[in-house]
Protein backbone atom coordinates (compact mmCIF):
# COMPACT_ATOMS: atom_id res chain seq x y z
CA UNK A 1 0.00 0.00 0.00
CA UNK A 2 1.31 3.43 -0.79
CA UNK A 3 2.12 5.71 2.06
CA UNK A 4 -0.70 7.97 3.21
CA UNK A 5 1.75 10.86 3.33
CA UNK A 6 0.95 12.29 -0.10
CA UNK A 7 3.19 14.79 -1.82
CA UNK A 8 1.86 17.32 -4.24
CA UNK A 9 3.28 19.66 -6.83
CA UNK A 10 0.65 22.21 -5.85
CA UNK A 11 1.76 24.82 -3.34
CA UNK A 12 0.56 24.54 0.26
CA UNK A 13 -2.06 27.12 1.07
CA UNK A 14 -3.72 27.93 4.36
CA UNK A 15 -7.32 26.78 4.79
CA UNK A 16 -10.00 29.35 4.06
CA UNK A 17 -11.90 30.46 7.20
CA UNK A 18 -15.57 29.49 7.26
CA UNK A 19 -17.08 32.93 7.83
CA UNK A 20 -20.65 31.75 7.24
CA UNK A 21 -20.40 29.25 10.09
CA UNK A 22 -18.84 31.90 12.31
CA UNK A 23 -21.78 34.22 11.64
CA UNK A 24 -24.22 31.48 12.62
CA UNK A 25 -22.50 31.15 15.99
CA UNK A 26 -23.29 34.82 16.68
CA UNK A 27 -22.58 36.01 20.22
CA UNK A 28 -22.26 32.50 21.65
CA UNK A 29 -18.87 31.26 22.75
CA UNK A 30 -17.43 28.23 20.94
CA UNK A 31 -18.22 26.10 24.01
CA UNK A 32 -21.82 27.36 24.12
CA UNK A 33 -22.24 26.69 20.40
CA UNK A 34 -20.77 23.19 20.80
CA UNK A 35 -23.27 22.51 23.59
CA UNK A 36 -26.09 23.65 21.28
CA UNK A 37 -24.83 21.26 18.59
CA UNK A 38 -24.80 18.35 21.04
CA UNK A 39 -28.35 19.17 22.15
CA UNK A 40 -29.53 19.36 18.54
CA UNK A 41 -27.93 15.96 17.88
CA UNK A 42 -29.86 14.39 20.73
CA UNK A 43 -33.09 15.84 19.33
CA UNK A 44 -32.70 13.73 16.18
CA UNK A 45 -31.08 10.70 17.78
CA UNK A 46 -27.52 11.44 16.63
CA UNK A 47 -24.41 11.05 18.79
CA UNK A 48 -21.64 13.60 18.23
CA UNK A 49 -18.78 14.56 20.54
CA UNK A 50 -18.67 18.24 19.67
CA UNK A 51 -16.55 20.61 21.73
CA UNK A 52 -15.17 24.15 21.41
CA UNK A 53 -12.10 22.83 19.58
CA UNK A 54 -14.25 21.26 16.87
CA UNK A 55 -16.12 24.54 16.39
CA UNK A 56 -12.79 26.33 16.11
CA UNK A 57 -11.56 23.90 13.46
CA UNK A 58 -14.71 24.41 11.40
CA UNK A 59 -14.46 28.20 11.64
CA UNK A 60 -10.76 28.08 10.72
CA UNK A 61 -11.61 26.12 7.59
CA UNK A 62 -9.75 22.98 8.67
CA UNK A 63 -12.93 20.92 8.25
CA UNK A 64 -14.08 21.62 4.70
CA UNK A 65 -16.99 19.18 4.79
CA UNK A 66 -18.49 17.57 7.93
CA UNK A 67 -19.14 13.87 8.28
CA UNK A 68 -22.66 12.58 7.76
CA UNK A 69 -23.66 12.71 11.41
CA UNK A 70 -22.66 16.36 11.74
CA UNK A 71 -24.30 17.13 8.40
CA UNK A 72 -27.65 15.84 9.68
CA UNK A 73 -27.27 17.82 12.90
CA UNK A 74 -26.35 21.08 11.13
CA UNK A 75 -29.23 20.78 8.66
CA UNK A 76 -31.57 20.13 11.59
CA UNK A 77 -30.26 23.24 13.40
CA UNK A 78 -30.56 25.44 10.32
CA UNK A 79 -33.56 24.18 8.32
CA UNK A 80 -33.78 25.27 4.72
CA UNK A 81 -30.01 25.71 4.37
CA UNK A 82 -27.55 23.54 2.50
CA UNK A 83 -24.00 22.64 3.46
CA UNK A 84 -22.83 25.30 1.02
CA UNK A 85 -25.01 27.88 2.81
CA UNK A 86 -23.23 26.90 6.03
CA UNK A 87 -19.86 27.62 4.43
CA UNK A 88 -18.80 24.03 3.67
CA UNK A 89 -17.48 22.67 0.41
CA UNK A 90 -19.66 20.17 -1.48
CA UNK A 91 -18.90 16.60 -0.51
CA UNK A 92 -18.22 15.72 -4.13
CA UNK A 93 -15.53 18.40 -4.32
CA UNK A 94 -13.83 17.13 -1.18
CA UNK A 95 -13.84 13.47 -2.21
CA UNK A 96 -13.89 13.56 -6.00
CA UNK A 97 -10.23 13.34 -6.85
CA UNK A 98 -9.40 10.61 -4.35
CA UNK A 99 -12.11 8.45 -5.86
CA UNK A 100 -10.31 8.61 -9.21
CA UNK A 101 -7.01 7.39 -7.76
CA UNK A 102 -7.68 3.68 -8.03
CA UNK A 103 -4.13 2.39 -8.03
CA UNK A 104 -3.11 3.81 -4.64
CA UNK A 105 -6.60 4.00 -3.21
CA UNK A 106 -6.96 3.99 0.58
CA UNK A 107 -9.31 1.57 2.39
CA UNK A 108 -12.90 1.79 1.22
CA UNK A 109 -15.23 4.16 3.03
CA UNK A 110 -18.57 3.21 4.49
CA UNK A 111 -21.03 2.16 1.84
CA UNK A 112 -23.94 3.30 3.95
CA UNK A 113 -22.94 6.04 6.39
CA UNK A 114 -26.08 5.53 8.41
CA UNK A 115 -24.70 2.17 9.52
CA UNK A 116 -21.38 3.52 10.77
CA UNK A 117 -20.82 4.04 14.46
CA UNK A 118 -17.75 6.25 14.54
CA UNK A 119 -18.15 9.98 14.83
CA UNK A 120 -16.22 10.13 11.60
CA UNK A 121 -18.74 7.78 10.02
CA UNK A 122 -18.73 7.91 6.28
CA UNK A 123 -15.26 9.46 6.19
CA UNK A 124 -11.89 7.94 5.36
CA UNK A 125 -9.84 10.35 7.45
CA UNK A 126 -10.12 11.27 11.15
CA UNK A 127 -9.86 14.95 10.26
CA UNK A 128 -12.88 14.99 7.94
CA UNK A 129 -10.62 16.49 5.25
CA UNK A 130 -10.85 13.54 2.93
CA UNK A 131 -8.98 14.75 -0.14
CA UNK A 132 -5.20 14.98 0.30
CA UNK A 133 -4.85 16.48 -3.19
CA UNK A 134 -6.93 19.51 -2.29
CA UNK A 135 -4.73 22.63 -2.73
CA UNK A 136 -6.14 23.99 0.54
CA UNK A 137 -5.35 20.84 2.49
CA UNK A 138 -2.10 21.10 4.49
CA UNK A 139 0.34 18.36 3.46
CA UNK A 140 2.91 18.84 6.19
CA UNK A 141 1.41 16.32 8.60
CA UNK A 142 4.01 14.51 10.69
CA UNK A 143 4.81 10.82 10.59
CA UNK A 144 3.54 10.31 14.13
CA UNK A 145 0.13 11.48 12.95
CA UNK A 146 0.38 9.08 10.03
CA UNK A 147 1.01 6.26 12.51
CA UNK A 148 -2.04 7.21 14.56
CA UNK A 149 -4.30 7.50 11.53
CA UNK A 150 -3.42 4.02 10.37
CA UNK A 151 -3.46 2.65 13.90
CA UNK A 152 -7.05 3.73 14.39
CA UNK A 153 -8.62 4.21 11.00
CA UNK A 154 -7.38 1.46 8.65
CA UNK A 155 -10.28 -0.76 7.68
CA UNK A 156 -12.71 2.15 7.49
CA UNK A 157 -16.35 2.48 8.32
CA UNK A 158 -17.46 -0.53 6.32
CA UNK A 159 -15.89 -2.81 8.89
CA UNK A 160 -17.30 -0.77 11.74
CA UNK A 161 -20.78 -1.08 10.30
CA UNK A 162 -20.54 -4.87 10.44
CA UNK A 163 -21.84 -6.69 13.46
CA UNK A 164 -18.46 -8.32 14.02
CA UNK A 165 -15.45 -6.35 15.15
CA UNK A 166 -13.01 -8.77 13.51
CA UNK A 167 -10.57 -6.63 11.47
CA UNK A 168 -11.23 -3.21 12.93
CA UNK A 169 -7.74 -2.25 11.83
CA UNK A 170 -6.15 -0.89 14.98
CA UNK A 171 -2.82 -2.51 14.15
CA UNK A 172 0.20 -0.24 14.21
CA UNK A 173 2.21 0.03 11.01
CA UNK A 174 5.60 -1.38 12.03
CA UNK A 175 7.51 0.37 9.26
CA UNK A 176 6.04 3.72 10.20
CA UNK A 177 6.91 3.15 13.84
CA UNK A 178 10.59 2.74 12.87
CA UNK A 179 10.83 6.01 10.96
CA UNK A 180 12.71 8.93 12.47
CA UNK A 181 10.53 10.82 14.90
CA UNK A 182 9.76 14.46 14.13
CA UNK A 183 8.34 17.05 16.45
CA UNK A 184 4.55 16.64 16.57
CA UNK A 185 2.16 19.48 15.84
CA UNK A 186 -1.49 20.37 16.12
CA UNK A 187 -2.49 17.85 13.45
CA UNK A 188 -1.01 15.05 15.57
CA UNK A 189 -2.95 16.23 18.60
CA UNK A 190 -6.09 16.26 16.48
CA UNK A 191 -5.45 12.71 15.27
CA UNK A 192 -4.96 11.55 18.84
CA UNK A 193 -8.17 13.19 20.06
CA UNK A 194 -10.15 11.72 17.18
CA UNK A 195 -8.71 8.28 17.91
CA UNK A 196 -9.94 8.48 21.51
CA UNK A 197 -13.43 9.40 20.29
CA UNK A 198 -13.40 6.51 17.85
CA UNK A 199 -12.53 3.96 20.51
CA UNK A 200 -15.32 5.24 22.76
CA UNK A 201 -17.90 5.13 20.01
CA UNK A 202 -16.87 1.63 18.94
CA UNK A 203 -17.03 0.45 22.55
CA UNK A 204 -20.49 1.99 22.97
CA UNK A 205 -21.71 -0.02 20.02
CA UNK A 206 -19.76 -3.28 20.19
CA UNK A 207 -18.14 -3.70 23.60
CA UNK A 208 -14.49 -4.09 24.56
CA UNK A 209 -13.44 -7.63 23.70
CA UNK A 210 -12.93 -7.07 19.98
CA UNK A 211 -10.99 -3.85 20.54
CA UNK A 212 -8.55 -4.35 23.39
CA UNK A 213 -6.01 -6.57 21.64
CA UNK A 214 -5.67 -3.96 18.88
CA UNK A 215 -5.26 -0.94 21.14
CA UNK A 216 -1.83 -1.43 22.74
CA UNK A 217 0.21 -0.39 19.70
CA UNK A 218 -1.67 2.89 19.11
CA UNK A 219 -1.20 3.74 22.79
CA UNK A 220 2.55 3.29 22.37
CA UNK A 221 2.39 5.56 19.33
CA UNK A 222 0.62 8.21 21.40
CA UNK A 223 3.30 8.20 24.07
CA UNK A 224 5.94 8.35 21.33
CA UNK A 225 4.45 11.72 20.41
CA UNK A 226 5.07 12.92 23.96
CA UNK A 227 8.66 11.71 23.87
CA UNK A 228 9.26 13.56 20.61
CA UNK A 229 8.43 16.89 22.25
CA UNK A 230 6.87 19.97 20.73
CA UNK A 231 7.70 23.66 20.66
CA UNK A 232 4.18 24.95 21.41
CA UNK A 233 2.82 24.63 24.94
CA UNK A 234 -0.79 24.48 23.75
CA UNK A 235 0.05 21.54 21.49
CA UNK A 236 1.95 19.83 24.32
CA UNK A 237 -1.05 20.21 26.62
CA UNK A 238 -3.35 18.68 24.02
CA UNK A 239 -0.94 15.79 23.42
CA UNK A 240 -0.61 14.99 27.12
CA UNK A 241 -4.35 15.23 27.65
CA UNK A 242 -5.03 13.07 24.60
CA UNK A 243 -2.48 10.44 25.61
CA UNK A 244 -3.92 10.31 29.12
CA UNK A 245 -7.47 9.94 27.81
CA UNK A 246 -6.29 7.24 25.41
CA UNK A 247 -4.65 5.38 28.31
CA UNK A 248 -7.96 5.52 30.18
CA UNK A 249 -9.87 4.30 27.11
CA UNK A 250 -7.48 1.39 26.60
CA UNK A 251 -7.65 0.71 30.33
CA UNK A 252 -11.42 0.55 30.10
CA UNK A 253 -11.19 -1.94 27.23
CA UNK A 254 -8.99 -4.10 29.47
CA UNK A 255 -11.35 -3.55 32.42
CA UNK A 256 -14.52 -4.47 30.55
CA UNK A 257 -12.88 -7.56 29.04
CA UNK A 258 -11.80 -8.85 32.46
CA UNK A 259 -8.09 -7.95 32.31
CA UNK A 260 -8.02 -6.15 35.63
CA UNK A 261 -4.24 -6.04 36.07
CA UNK A 262 -3.79 -4.46 32.63
CA UNK A 263 -6.56 -1.97 33.37
CA UNK A 264 -4.97 -0.95 36.66
CA UNK A 265 -1.67 -0.31 34.89
CA UNK A 266 -3.28 1.86 32.19
CA UNK A 267 -5.27 3.88 34.73
CA UNK A 268 -2.11 4.46 36.76
CA UNK A 269 -0.36 5.65 33.60
CA UNK A 270 -3.17 8.13 32.94
CA UNK A 271 -3.06 9.32 36.54
CA UNK A 272 0.69 9.96 36.30
CA UNK A 273 0.20 11.86 33.03
CA UNK A 274 -2.49 14.02 34.64
CA UNK A 275 -0.33 14.88 37.61
CA UNK A 276 2.69 15.74 35.48
CA UNK A 277 0.64 18.32 33.60
CA UNK A 278 -1.59 19.46 36.48
CA UNK A 279 -4.76 18.46 34.60
CA UNK A 280 -7.61 18.12 37.15
CA UNK A 281 -10.11 16.89 34.57
CA UNK A 282 -7.87 14.05 33.43
CA UNK A 283 -6.92 13.22 37.03
CA UNK A 284 -10.58 13.03 38.06
CA UNK A 285 -11.32 10.76 35.09
CA UNK A 286 -8.43 8.44 36.00
CA UNK A 287 -9.55 8.25 39.65
CA UNK A 288 -13.16 7.67 38.51
CA UNK A 289 -12.18 4.62 36.49
CA UNK A 290 -9.81 3.42 39.22
CA UNK A 291 -12.73 3.46 41.67
CA UNK A 292 -14.90 1.51 39.23
CA UNK A 293 -12.14 -1.05 38.70
CA UNK A 294 -11.53 -1.43 42.45
CA UNK A 295 -15.22 -2.16 43.00
CA UNK A 296 -15.26 -4.80 40.26
CA UNK A 297 -12.03 -6.34 41.52
CA UNK A 298 -13.44 -6.82 45.03
CA UNK A 299 -11.61 -3.91 46.70
CA UNK A 300 -14.57 -1.79 47.87
CA UNK A 301 -12.61 0.31 50.37
CA UNK A 302 -10.18 1.33 47.65
CA UNK A 303 -13.19 2.17 45.47
CA UNK A 304 -14.52 4.55 48.12
CA UNK A 305 -11.18 6.27 48.61
CA UNK A 306 -10.49 6.61 44.88
CA UNK A 307 -13.97 8.06 44.31
CA UNK A 308 -13.50 10.54 47.15
CA UNK A 309 -10.11 11.56 45.74
CA UNK A 310 -11.75 12.06 42.35
CA UNK A 311 -14.37 14.35 43.89
CA UNK A 312 -11.68 16.48 45.55
CA UNK A 313 -9.72 17.05 42.33
CA UNK A 314 -12.87 17.46 40.19
CA UNK A 315 -14.26 20.49 42.04
CA UNK A 316 -12.34 23.04 39.90
CA UNK A 317 -13.80 21.47 36.74
CA UNK A 318 -17.20 22.89 37.70
CA UNK A 319 -19.34 20.03 36.34
CA UNK A 320 -22.25 18.90 38.50
CA UNK A 321 -22.75 15.87 36.24
CA UNK A 322 -19.14 14.80 36.79
CA UNK A 323 -19.55 15.14 40.56
CA UNK A 324 -22.77 13.10 40.29
CA UNK A 325 -20.99 10.24 38.53
CA UNK A 326 -18.18 10.30 41.09
CA UNK A 327 -20.72 10.13 43.92
CA UNK A 328 -22.14 7.01 42.25
CA UNK A 329 -18.67 5.49 42.14
CA UNK A 330 -18.43 6.14 45.88
CA UNK A 331 -21.88 4.60 46.42
CA UNK A 332 -20.71 1.44 44.67
CA UNK A 333 -17.82 1.17 47.08
CA UNK A 334 -20.06 1.62 50.13
CA UNK A 335 -22.39 -1.06 48.77
CA UNK A 336 -19.42 -3.42 48.47
CA UNK A 337 -18.64 -2.74 52.14
CA UNK A 338 -22.29 -3.56 52.99
CA UNK A 339 -22.66 -0.01 54.35
CA UNK A 340 -26.25 0.73 53.39
CA UNK A 341 -26.29 4.15 55.06
CA UNK A 342 -23.13 5.32 53.31
CA UNK A 343 -24.46 4.00 50.01
CA UNK A 344 -27.83 5.75 50.37
CA UNK A 345 -26.16 9.05 51.26
CA UNK A 346 -23.90 8.88 48.21
CA UNK A 347 -26.85 7.93 45.98
CA UNK A 348 -28.87 10.88 47.24
CA UNK A 349 -25.95 13.21 46.57
CA UNK A 350 -25.55 11.77 43.08
CA UNK A 351 -29.23 12.34 42.27
CA UNK A 352 -29.19 15.91 43.59
CA UNK A 353 -26.11 16.76 41.52
CA UNK A 354 -27.56 15.09 38.44
CA UNK A 355 -30.76 17.13 38.78
CA UNK A 356 -28.75 20.34 38.31
CA UNK A 357 -28.59 19.40 34.64
CA UNK A 358 -25.85 19.42 32.02
CA UNK A 359 -23.46 22.33 31.48
CA UNK A 360 -20.73 23.45 29.12
CA UNK A 361 -18.19 22.31 31.73
CA UNK A 362 -19.19 18.64 31.43
CA UNK A 363 -16.21 16.65 30.07
CA UNK A 364 -16.57 15.29 26.55
CA UNK A 365 -15.95 11.71 27.72
CA UNK A 366 -19.14 11.82 29.83
CA UNK A 367 -21.44 11.57 26.82
CA UNK A 368 -22.54 8.14 28.11
CA UNK A 369 -23.75 9.55 31.44
CA UNK A 370 -27.43 10.26 31.35
CA UNK A 371 -30.48 9.15 33.28
CA UNK A 372 -30.09 5.58 32.02
CA UNK A 373 -26.55 5.27 33.40
CA UNK A 374 -27.67 6.82 36.69
CA UNK A 375 -30.40 4.21 37.00
CA UNK A 376 -28.05 1.41 35.95
CA UNK A 377 -25.39 2.27 38.51
CA UNK A 378 -27.99 2.58 41.25
CA UNK A 379 -29.32 -0.85 40.26
CA UNK A 380 -25.84 -2.27 40.74
CA UNK A 381 -25.67 -0.77 44.23
CA UNK A 382 -28.97 -2.32 45.33
CA UNK A 383 -27.98 -5.63 43.77
CA UNK A 384 -24.73 -5.64 45.75
CA UNK A 385 -26.76 -4.94 48.90
CA UNK A 386 -29.08 -7.85 48.09
CA UNK A 387 -32.21 -5.76 47.52
CA UNK A 388 -33.25 -7.61 44.37
CA UNK A 389 -36.70 -6.06 43.76
CA UNK A 390 -35.32 -2.54 44.06
CA UNK A 391 -32.34 -3.41 41.87
CA UNK A 392 -34.64 -4.89 39.21
CA UNK A 393 -36.79 -1.74 39.10
CA UNK A 394 -33.79 0.47 38.45
CA UNK A 395 -32.23 -1.96 35.94
CA UNK A 396 -35.48 -2.16 33.97
CA UNK A 397 -35.75 1.60 33.86
CA UNK A 398 -32.11 1.90 32.77
CA UNK A 399 -32.67 -0.44 29.82
CA UNK A 400 -35.83 1.42 28.80
CA UNK A 401 -34.17 4.85 28.96
CA UNK A 402 -30.92 4.01 27.19
CA UNK A 403 -30.26 5.63 23.82
CA UNK A 404 -30.25 2.92 21.11
CA UNK A 405 -26.74 4.04 20.08
CA UNK A 406 -25.32 2.55 23.29
CA UNK A 407 -25.95 -1.07 22.36
CA UNK A 408 -23.40 -2.34 24.83
CA UNK A 409 -25.06 -0.54 27.74
CA UNK A 410 -28.51 -1.83 26.78
CA UNK A 411 -27.08 -5.33 26.94
CA UNK A 412 -25.43 -4.57 30.28
CA UNK A 413 -28.57 -3.18 31.93
CA UNK A 414 -30.69 -6.03 30.58
CA UNK A 415 -28.19 -8.56 31.93
CA UNK A 416 -28.36 -6.81 35.31
CA UNK A 417 -32.15 -7.00 35.13
CA UNK A 418 -32.08 -10.72 34.30
CA UNK A 419 -29.81 -11.47 37.24
CA UNK A 420 -31.84 -9.39 39.69
CA UNK A 421 -35.07 -11.07 38.59
CA UNK A 422 -33.51 -14.53 38.86
CA UNK A 423 -32.18 -13.91 42.36
CA UNK A 424 -35.43 -12.24 43.35
CA UNK A 425 -37.47 -15.36 42.63
CA UNK A 426 -38.92 -14.44 39.21
CA UNK A 427 -37.29 -17.01 36.90
CA UNK A 428 -39.76 -16.69 34.02
CA UNK A 429 -39.17 -12.93 33.70
CA UNK A 430 -35.43 -13.49 34.12
CA UNK A 431 -35.45 -15.92 31.19
CA UNK A 432 -37.17 -13.36 28.94
CA UNK A 433 -34.57 -10.72 29.83
CA UNK A 434 -31.78 -13.25 29.34
CA UNK A 435 -33.03 -14.01 25.83
CA UNK A 436 -32.86 -10.30 25.00
CA UNK A 437 -29.26 -10.21 26.17
CA UNK A 438 -28.38 -13.18 23.97
CA UNK A 439 -29.87 -11.33 21.01
CA UNK A 440 -27.72 -8.29 21.78
CA UNK A 441 -24.57 -10.38 22.24
CA UNK A 442 -24.69 -11.08 18.51
CA UNK A 443 -23.34 -7.55 18.01
CA UNK A 444 -21.71 -6.83 21.38
CA UNK A 445 -18.49 -8.42 22.60
CA UNK A 446 -18.13 -7.95 26.37
CA UNK A 447 -16.68 -10.46 28.81
CA UNK A 448 -18.39 -8.55 31.63
CA UNK A 449 -21.85 -9.16 30.17
CA UNK A 450 -21.12 -12.79 29.33
CA UNK A 451 -19.90 -13.39 32.89
CA UNK A 452 -23.07 -11.82 34.30
CA UNK A 453 -25.27 -13.94 32.05
CA UNK A 454 -23.40 -17.11 33.00
CA UNK A 455 -24.07 -16.34 36.67
CA UNK A 456 -27.75 -15.82 35.89
CA UNK A 457 -27.88 -19.16 34.09
CA UNK A 458 -26.48 -20.90 37.16
CA UNK A 459 -29.15 -19.29 39.36
CA UNK A 460 -31.88 -20.34 36.92
CA UNK A 461 -30.64 -23.90 36.48
CA UNK A 462 -32.83 -25.34 39.30
CA UNK A 463 -35.90 -23.68 37.75
CA UNK A 464 -35.95 -25.39 34.34
CA UNK A 465 -39.68 -26.07 34.60
CA UNK A 466 -40.52 -22.37 34.83
CA UNK A 467 -41.84 -20.80 31.63
CA UNK A 468 -39.04 -20.01 29.17
CA UNK A 469 -36.19 -21.02 31.46
CA UNK A 470 -35.31 -24.26 29.71
CA UNK A 471 -35.21 -22.54 26.30
CA UNK A 472 -32.97 -19.80 27.68
CA UNK A 473 -30.58 -22.28 29.29
CA UNK A 474 -30.33 -24.34 26.09
CA UNK A 475 -29.65 -21.29 23.96
CA UNK A 476 -27.14 -19.94 26.47
CA UNK A 477 -25.28 -23.25 26.51
CA UNK A 478 -25.09 -23.36 22.71
CA UNK A 479 -24.03 -19.70 22.33
CA UNK A 480 -20.38 -19.12 21.34
CA UNK A 481 -18.07 -17.76 24.02
CA UNK A 482 -15.39 -15.13 23.56
CA UNK A 483 -11.86 -16.51 23.51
Amino acid sequence: MASSLVTSSQPNRPPRPNLAFRRLRGQRSPAEFAAAIRRAALEIGEQVSCDARYVGRVEAGEIRCPNYAYERVFLHMFPGRTLTDLGFAPRSAVRGRRARDTEDAPPTCTANPANATSESSGACEPYEMQNPYDPYHPHDTYEESDVLRRAFMTGGGATVAAASLGPVGLALDAAAAQRPVRRPGASDAGALEEAVRRIRLLDDRHGADGLYRRAAAPLRAAYALLDAGTTRQTTADRLYSGAGELAISVGWLAHDSGRFDDARSHYAEALATARMTDDPGLEAHAFCNTAFLARDAGRPREAVRAAQAAQRVARPVGSARLMSLLALREAGGWAGLADRTGCEQALARAQALFDRGPSDDDPEWMSFYGEAELEGLEAQCWSTLGDWPRAARHARRAAELQDPHFTRNIALYTAELADDLARGGRPDEAAVAGMRVLDLLEEVQSSRIQTMLAATARVLSPHRRASGVSAFLERHTSSPRMV
